[in-house]
């Protein structure tokens, strides 16, 4: 249930017509009048009618729909509990099928659909699962296209994105946060009996809290593409990008029990998510053993990569680690990176040695022309002397490079390392 980008692929057009047609068929057992027209439908054997397409609640659905009716007896109906919290956290009751929210925000199936999958959900036939927040939602999506001001494409991209990035957040809460606060406290309670109050009272205040977040973050990003050079380099820039790996993690995946698993996992992606943050960097994903880092500069990149590389070895529950770090340029998609930059550093971490970091060529020079670390030692030792002569202070180098030998890299060519360390 992958939704394309690119507004034209031909297998999701397909679904996208099936679903109309499945909607025609099931929603009513009856003939549907055309999207967008307001001709009232009869939806059960008693002549009940709705208008709209939205379910004045009186009526049985005969489409085989889940609804909220309630009936201990329907094998197909959803958790009370489970229901009321759904309720309560999206603030309203279902009323719409797919086809119905469709209408209702004067949109076609087929593009609602697209949004739907783009956001992450899954199909839901046409069961009477959707809200009004669902139709307000298609309306201001299929609006912010209307109105021009966003294609087709880059309103699936806005709604995959969006969905991406809140799933995961969603998922850590609920396994992570709300886990430990629902540990039954009282004698008879059930952690989902807990469970509802407790969001009850954390639902707005997490709310506020990622509105806040969010802004900060698209005002820093925004500052940040706003710097560029020029037009092109607002989407293709040049940055350094860093891959920072455990080293044998598959062994320690057989050794370790899955919860000493998860716990290592945890604090080694917390250690480099604060050590990026911290020092001006920018984690763009973690994988279990790996993460993923990008700077604008390359001395915060090398101080972030050898940071790591400190950090981590004092401490003895962590496994050694691999730094691979280039520079240049670089495409930026939905907030991840891409491009030969990328995969050149992800090529250095392989064959970096155990906790040490290896920097390709360019970005050796860039810490050079920067003034952070000297192309060799003799070039340091004759500034050195230069300065001494004239009565100034030689240059300060924070990082030391050192020239590795050249070796082919699968798919990139030969290249020739250099491993990067803190000067004297």
């Amino acid at each position: 249930m992958t939704a394309d980008d690119t507004g034209s692929g031909t297998a999701e057009t397909d679904g996208a017509r099936d679903a109309a047609d499945d909607a025609a068929v099931r929603d009513t057992g009856a003939r549907e009048p055309a999207a967008g027209h307001d001709t009232a439908e009869t939806d059960n054997a008693d002549g009940a009618s709705e208008s709209d397409g939205a379910d004045d609640g009186d009526g049985a659905d005969n489409s085989g729909d889940a609804d909220n009716s309630g009936d201990p007896d329907d094998a197909d109906a959803p958790d009370p509990i489970a229901l009321r919290l759904e309720q309560l956290i999206l603030g309203a009751e279902r009323r719409y099928t797919p086809f119905q929210a469709a209408r209702s925000a004067g949109v076609s199936v087929e593009l609602a659909t697209r949004f739907w999958r783009a956001m992450g959900f899954a199909d839901i036939g046409q069961a009477k699962a959707l809200t009004e927040a669902d139709v307000l939602a298609l309306r201001r999506l299929s609006g912010l296209v209307e109105a021009g001001l966003l294609s087709e494409p880059m309103a699936i991209q806005v709604a995959r994105s969006t969905g991406q990035t809140t799933a995961r957040l969603a998922d850590w809460q609920i396994d992570s946060f709300l886990e430990g606060l629902t540990e039954p406290q009282e004698t008879g309670m059930t952690r989902t009996e807990i469970a509802y109050p407790l969001v009850e009272l954390l639902l707005p205040e997490l709310e506020e809290f990622l509105v806040y977040v969010y802004r900060r973050q698209l005002a820093a990003a925004t500052g940040r593409v706003v710097q560029a050079a020029d037009d092109a380099e607002m989407v293709d820039r040049r940055l350094a990008v860093g891959f920072a790996d455990l080293v044998s993690f598959t062994r320690l995946t057989r050794r370790l029990e899955e919860e000493e698993l998860g716990e290592l996992v945890e604090a080694f992606e917390t250690t480099a998510a604060d050590l990026v943050a911290a020092h001006g960097g920018r984690l763009i994903k973690t994988l279990g053993d790996e993460v993923l880092y990008a700077a604008d500069d390359a001395g915060i990149a090398a101080e972030i990569g050898l940071r790591l590389i400190e950090t981590l070895t004092h401490d003895e529950t962590m496994p050694e680690l691999r730094v691979g770090i280039a520079f240049g340029t670089v495409t930026t998609r939905m907030g991840d990176v891409f491009g030969t930059t990328v995969n050149l550093a992800a090529r250095l971490t392989s064959i970096a040695p155990k906790n040490a970091v290896l920097v390709d060529g360019a970005f050796a020079e860039e810490l050079s022309r920067t003034g952070e670390a000297p192309v060799s030692e003799a070039e340091a030792a004759e500034a050195a002397a230069a300065a001494e002569k004239e009565g100034e202070e030689p240059p300060a180098y924070r990082f030391a490079l050192q020239p590795m030998w050249q070796r082919p890299v699968r798919g990139l060519g030969v290249v020739e390392p250099w491993l990067l360390s803190r000067r004297g």
